[in-house]
């Protein structure tokens, strides 16, 4: 089932402890287009679905990674495209969408996400994985 976007952003915003849905919006925007840029085919377009129509279309913007990004390097990538965002703040807002995402998504996509993407990804979508 898709969620709504204001239902979306609600989510987002009291997860990430913002003051106004417009933080939340900038930090789903940014995180939701580094995710598209590394999640392909089937389950890139199987996400979309999930998330309110504006996500959908950041999430499968045509733009790709050129090699996937660590989890380190993902958070570092966020704190660059947020304006005065360090990489604790850009950590706070990958954790509150992703977790958001991962609720939209349901087990078994999540864990098909999981496999496009480097280990450690997982405890950035807030569902460590057993070793």
């Amino acid at each position: 089932m898709t969620l709504r976007r204001e239902a979306f952003l609600g989510h987002v915003k009291e997860r990430g402890e913002y003051d106004t849905l417009e933080e939340a919006e900038r930090a789903a925007r940014v995180v939701l287009a580094l995710l598209g840029a590394h999640l392909v085919g089937g389950v890139r377009a199987q996400l979309a679905a999930r998330l309110p129509e504006t996500y959908a279309l950041i999430l499968l913007n045509p733009l790709t990674s050129a090699e996937p990004l660590s989890p380190e390097r993902f958070v570092r990538a966020t704190a660059a495209w947020i304006e005065g965002a360090t990489e604790q703040t850009a950590s706070w807002d990958v954790s509150a969408v992703l977790s958001t995402v991962t609720d939209a998504a349901g087990e078994d996509l999540l864990n098909q996400i999981l496999l496009q993407l480097p280990a450690g990804y997982d405890l950035l979508f807030g569902r460590p994985q057993p070793t």
